[in-house]
């Protein structure tokens, strides 16, 4: 790394031969107006800006280059830098100091408009004035208007009437000979302005000319994991750069790939394509993110990674590891991508259908997206073996100890590369997974669930769904997926907020999972502020069935009709607990730790 000084007109040259270019990794140029006046005249005063940063270009660290906003070079020009840091500021330079167009830019409330930046002269030159007072900003049309009227107060729209006003175009600084001939007209046509052009020429051209830009060299043997930390640590706009970002511009800037195929591979119009069809099948994939595929990718080339090193040497100690941490991605060659990308994409179909059989069709239902990541991967290494009766037993088991047992949130990427080695030697009658042995769910557990923020909770609603609960409203088949969405299916109170306040009670379970079941719109405004014993018999008159299938219904939800009948919310309450936790020792396959408490205990929290 070397630290350099340059002068901003060398430097701005080379932004505007495309020398210094862009990562494409890199956000789009984006200053407004007030920042830009700011910043010119922090140059024209010769105060500090800042460092820049850029790395030198054919190292292993290849990035699909871009110029800078406003530049245009040769397109067959390879770049010498790639500018890591100062693209805002050097971009507004360039386009003020050194383009022959209009700025594009925008007001503080984000109106775009195109603008041009001069210098009053005789304020520059005054001490007692703020020198941001003596940058003005033009409109295109080089006509500035009174605030409140169409009158032209100004007109700049040739170089006599800029000399006139005493008003020094600044994308002239650094030419000399449009400066020499700008000032000939100026110094003409008042005798008086030769006293002040040396003042002007010394204070503020000079100065902006002979600037020094401090510049930091990254040299190109500089690892793009160490450039993606540096990106974020110096980018003054606190911008994360995302794994997916930079593997973006990287496989941009295959050239292998680029001259075998004519073009530039798009990993974002990959994904792009990838996620439409996933989710036009499976609406509960709508909410996968990119680093989610390329974690499952990664999975799945260093397991066979590490396999076929392990295979090559057998009692090796130091094979490499299954990973998907960042480091992982980022070393992710773009031929392993388009070997291995059709698989997982395929595997992330046979989640959806996997998901849809455990009843998790929407994507506001799923306990886990990033519990989609190991499951792709297991399908891809295990591929058809994944369909057999027993292997697609222990997935389910495995997917619903880590549901339940509430082991994905937090950092994961450590239980990735375990899941999928576990769990394909588990199929392969090994040991059963970690995820199976630590997962836990205890009965009290049930009591705290009361949002869709807990995995568990949604876990909960779709195993009601899968052991095929019926809604109250409709009696025609349990409900599916089409039922869901077309009734807005959703959890919904059995004794209704109303009912506790009509009988003063102060009940925390009220909001529990327990004192929730998945019912239409329609069946929740029945059931309304009314007691469970008056709401029953409203859907028994409504549809014109008898009490006892009316009971049968309400059973499909594992709840006693019973308790409801008689208002009795503590009943209620013991007997859904229980009929609860079987559910879930079902989906789990194990017990649940169940408390031992007497009846009192699990009474209302209302002390009368």
């Amino acid at each position: 790394m070397a630290l350099d000084g340059l002068r901003l007109g060398d430097l701005l040259r080379s932004v505007q031969a495309g020398k210094i270019q862009l990562p494409d990794f890199q956000r789009p140029w984006k200053w407004d107006d007030d920042r830009i006046r700011s910043l010119l005249a922090t140059v024209t005063l010769d105060y500090p800006l800042g460092v820049i940063m850029t790395l030198e270009t054919g190292g292993e660290a290849r990035f699909k280059a871009r110029p800078l906003a406003g530049t245009a070079p040769a397109a067959d020009l390879a770049p010498e830098q790639l500018l890591l840091d100062g693209q805002q500021r050097l971009t507004s330079l360039y386009q003020a100091l050194l383009s022959p167009d209009p700025v594009q830019t925008e007001d503080a409330r984000h109106n775009k408009f195109s603008r041009w930046y001069y210098i009053d002269i005789a304020k520059a030159v005054d001490e007692s004035t703020d020198r941001e007072d003596a940058i003005l900003s033009v409109p295109e049309d080089r006509l500035l208007r009174t605030d409140f009227a169409r009158r032209v107060a100004v007109d700049l729209t040739s170089r006599q009437k800029e000399c006139e006003a005493g008003l020094f175009p600044l994308n002239l600084t650094l030419d000399r000979r449009e400066v020499g001939a700008w000032q000939r007209i100026y110094v003409q046509s008042d005798g008086s302005r030769w006293d002040i052009w040396p003042l002007f020429q010394s204070q503020v051209l000079e100065r902006t000319a002979n600037f020094i830009v401090p510049q930091i060299r990254l040299p190109k043997e500089t690892h793009k994991e160490a450039v993606c930390a540096v990106f974020e640590k110096v980018n003054t706009g606190g911008v994360v750069l995302t794994v997916f970002e930079l593997l973006t511009a990287t496989y941009a800037g295959d050239q292998e790939y680029s001259a075998a195929h004519g073009a530039d591979f798009s990993l974002a119009d990959d994904w792009a394509r990838t996620l439409a069809a996933l989710s036009a099948r499976y609406p509960v994939l709508e909410g996968l993110e990119n680093t989610d595929f390329l974690q499952a990718l990664s999975l799945v080339v260093t397991y066979h990674r590490r396999h076929r090193y392990t295979a090559d040497r057998p009692g090796t100690s130091t094979a490499p590891a299954i990973g998907c941490k960042r480091k992982d991605l980022l070393d992710l060659p773009l031929q392993d991508y388009l070997t291995s990308a059709p698989a997982v994409a395929e595997a992330l179909e046979w989640a959806g259908a996997f998901l849809n059989d455990q009843c998790v069709f929407r994507r506001e239902d799923l306990p886990y997206r990033t519990q989609l990541v190991p499951l792709a991967a297991i399908r891809v290494i295990l591929g058809a073996r994944a369909d057999g009766a027993d292997a697609r037993a222990k997935i389910a088991r495995w997917y619903w100890c880590g549901v339940l047992g509430e082991l994905y949130s937090g950092t994961i990427e450590s239980r990735f590369p375990r899941d999928l080695e576990q769990v394909v030697r588990w199929i392969d009658d090994g040991d059963e997974p970690d995820t199976v042995t630590e997962a836990n769910f205890q009965e009290q557990r049930l009591r705290t669930l009361a949002t869709r923020n807990s995995a568990a909770y949604k876990g909960i609603f779709a195993l009601l769904l899968k052991q095929g609960c019926y809604d109250w409203y409709r009696t025609g088949e349990p409900i599916n997926a089409d039922i869901l969405l077309g009734e807005s299916v959703e959890f919904h109170l059995v004794f209704p907020k109303g009912w506790f306040e009509r009988f003063h009670r102060r009940d925390s379970r009220m909001s529990s999972v327990v004192n929730k079941t998945p019912l239409s719109f329609r069946a929740n405004r029945t059931i309304g502020t009314r007691s469970p014993a008056t709401y029953l018999e409203m859907f028994a008159r409504e549809s014109g069935a008898l009490t006892d299938w009316v009971d049968d219904l309400v059973s499909t939800h594992r709840i006693d009709p019973k308790t409801l009948r008689a208002a009795d919310f503590d009943a209620f309450y013991r007997d859904r607990t229980n009929q609860l936790l079987t559910l879930v020792e079902r989906a789990m396959g194990k017990r649940a730790a169940r408390e031992i408490l007497s009846a009192d205990a699990r009474q209302s929290d209302d002390p009368a």
